[in-house]
């Protein structure tokens, strides 16, 4: 049937991207049991740590109200250990870590009090688990440490601190042996960190404390103890993440190769390899912005490609002869899936979507090269409008959405998303932008955007834009930008200081640089002094490239949705930014939320939020959207 784009009927709701769909992470092997964490919209966004054994169906290990979440770095992750049925986990709601033995209530165990945890690492040999602790105590910057929590008497004290940050410790299997991560200010994780290792007495203190590798814009990763006791790491000393072996002495790359093996550490407990039972390394690793999945012969240095059709891996967990991952391919949405390394069988334990859409219904993505400043080349990855039931006119093109992901460090991936979906089965293409600066293409990609953060960015999403529109892969009149934090600042740079898009939605943007320098939390509030130039020495570049001192330069309608309880971005950004778009007279809706931080959890949030989002498209573009659609109010319209 044809019909124009934007008013196609869509299988994909609001309702399925809620009630029927869980944010899937933070895979753990204990035995035969796998873990996972379920995110889930249906119940206010609270996440609960799930089971499931090697006969039986998966099951809550974590009973309502708790949420196992961290707010460490106020991203957290590395929110939950677990160990011979046992599970230690920090609750959201007052960030203290509970003990829960399997059938039993959880019973915290650490006071209550100004602290966090995460990264939690299990110390057998004397009955007590090492974590990093983020004390808010005092009246400046939390204090970042991480030592022993002593499981008998509950008592904490600290191995390691004096840092700005540190991350990820890690025991050998004899308990003999730390690593862990530290890094200062101003550097982010992805930037420069250095990587130390301690031999840890009887008594539990550490000796011959040493540095292994990192500093001088060196990037390390997941450090981690293969089964001989040999210390392994990723690190881009030669431009990319490579994964390294330390045999005491010196450290040797295992298998270079122009591909990441390693993440921007955004929030705790990231993995992307593991050991199997013989030593070999089950990894995954990014070429050209498609992750893949490898076996990694230490001894021949050789790296043979795993039987996955999956293009995304994320929380890998290695342990025997199989590792489970939460992986997505073009056509699948995220998944568990547990991986034979030796047979190559492998069966999904849990999807994050209940629904199947129909093949003709989905949308998968082509990457995307394309010309921009300085002549220099950008990436994304394209999806065309796509349905069973509908056409779009002979005559026409489709309006484009183009996405900017957060961060601004991090990436774009090709695997299903209903986010993109939701768009091109009503008859949008989209453009999911991995603008210079992201990750996926190697540190001198990612270091693009140093120095030039709402320039470059800003110039790859309108240069993909209109590459899209010259190669008659959407309509040059019905350009839309969209994004939320790094990528909603991005958007609203893109509508002030470029006339291209016909309108945009932001999430939880930022307008105003110099009151995120100033406001942030402690993990970014250093971030900019890299990505834009130190304030306020360089207050001229912070005004110059905040979209709320040039307002005047707006001239297309904007959507603001914003958490009322944002500590990273927090809610007078998009107050000031509406505001401002009031008093020019142009078209604007400012929606918020209680009880919402960075990142919306909550059903009716997520509902709420796209359903206003296509209801103001098609105010903005003339389209009447299908289906119901509860109303916004639009000022200035």
């Amino acid at each position: 049937m044809t019909r124009p784009y934007g008013e196609w009927a869509s299988p994909v709701t609001a309702g399925m991207m809620t009630a029927e769909s869980v944010r899937l992470s933070a895979v753990a092997i204990d035995g035969e049991d796998v873990y996972w964490l379920e995110g889930r919209p249906s119940e206010g966004g609270r996440n609960v740590l799930v089971r499931l054994g090697p006969f039986g169906s998966p099951f809550d290990v974590t009973p309502d109200p708790y949420s196992v979440r961290s707010r460490a770095h106020e991203y957290g992750g590395g929110a939950f250990l677990v160990s011979d049925g046992r599970v230690w986990f920090v609750n959201d709601a007052d960030q203290r870590i509970y003990q829960l033995i399997l059938g039993g209530n959880p019973s915290p165990l650490t006071p209550e009090g100004p602290f966090r945890y995460a990264d939690m690492v299990l110390d057998k040999e004397r009955n007590r688990v090492v974590c990093v602790r983020e004390s808010h105590a005092s009246a400046g910057e939390p204090v970042n440490e991480f030592g022993p929590l002593d499981l008998a008497d509950a008592s904490v004290s600290v191995l390691v601190s004096g840092h700005d940050f540190c991350s990820t410790p890690v025991l050998d299997r004899e308990n003999r042996l730390l690593a862990w991560l530290t890094w200062e200010h101003p550097n982010m994780p992805w930037d420069e960190t250095t990587l130390w290792a301690a031999g840890v007495s009887p008594d539990g203190s550490l000796t011959e404390k040493r540095k292994v590798a990192g500093g001088f814009a060196n990037s390390i990763f997941q450090p981690s103890w293969s089964p001989a006791g040999r210390l392994h790491f990723v690190a881009d000393p030669q431009g990319w993440w490579n994964l390294y072996e330390y045999n005491g002495s010196r450290a040797s790359c295992l298998c270079e190769r122009e591909a990441e093996f390693g993440l921007p550490q955004w929030v705790f407990g990231m993995r992307t390899y593991g050991f199997d039972l013989d030593g070999r390394v089950a990894a995954a690793y990014c070429e050209r912005g498609v992750w893949r999945l490898g076996l990694i012969d230490p001894a021949a240095g050789s790296l043979e490609r795993l039987p996955t059709d999956h293009t995304e891996f994320t929380d890998l967990a290695v342990a025997g002869r199989r590792t489970v991952f939460i992986g997505s391919a073009p056509d699948r949405p995220a998944e568990v899936v547990e991986l034979n390394l030796d047979t190559g069988g492998k069966r999904v334990l849990r999807s994050s979507l209940e629904a199947r859409l129909a093949p003709e219904d989905i949308s998968t993505s082509r990457p995307i090269e394309f010309p921009t400043a300085n002549g220099q080349t950008a990436h994304g990855f394209y999806y065309p409008p796509k349905s069973k039931d509908y056409a779009g006119p002979e005559d026409d093109l489709p309006p484009l959405i183009v996405m900017c992901h957060g961060g601004p460090t991090a990436a774009a991936t090709n695997g299903l998303q209903l986010k993109v979906q939701y768009w091109t089965t009503r008859g949008f293409a989209v453009l999911d932008v991995n603008y210079r600066g992201s990750t996926g293409y190697g540190r001198a990609y990612r270091d693009l955007l140093c120095g030039q953060w709402g320039i470059a960015d800003v110039e790859d999403c309108v240069n993909g834009a209109l590459y899209a529109a010259a190669e008659k892969l959407a309509s040059a009149d019905r350009l839309i930008i969209r994004g939320s934090s790094a990528g909603g600042y991005c958007t609203l740079a893109a509508l002030t200081f470029h006339d291209v898009f016909r309108a945009g939605a932001s999430y939880y943007g930022i307008g105003d640089l110099e009151t995120l320098a100033r406001d942030t939390h402690k993990f970014e509030s250093r971030y900019l002094e890299r990505m834009i130039g130190p304030y306020p020495e360089r207050r001229d570049l912070y005004v110059e490239r905040s979209p709320i001192h040039h307002v005047d330069r707006l001239s297309c309608p904007v959507i603001f949705f914003q958490g009322l309880e944002d500590k990273v971005v927090p809610p007078n950004q998009a107050e000031a930014m509406a505001q401002a778009l009031r008093a020019k007279g142009l078209p604007v809706a400012h929606l918020t939320f209680e009880g919402e931080r960075h990142g919306f959890r909550k059903a009716a949030t997520i509902k709420r939020t796209l359903e206003a989002e296509l209801y103001f498209y098609g105010k903005a573009l003339g389209f009447t959207p299908a289906g119901e659609i509860e109303p916004v109010e639009i000022e200035n319209l």
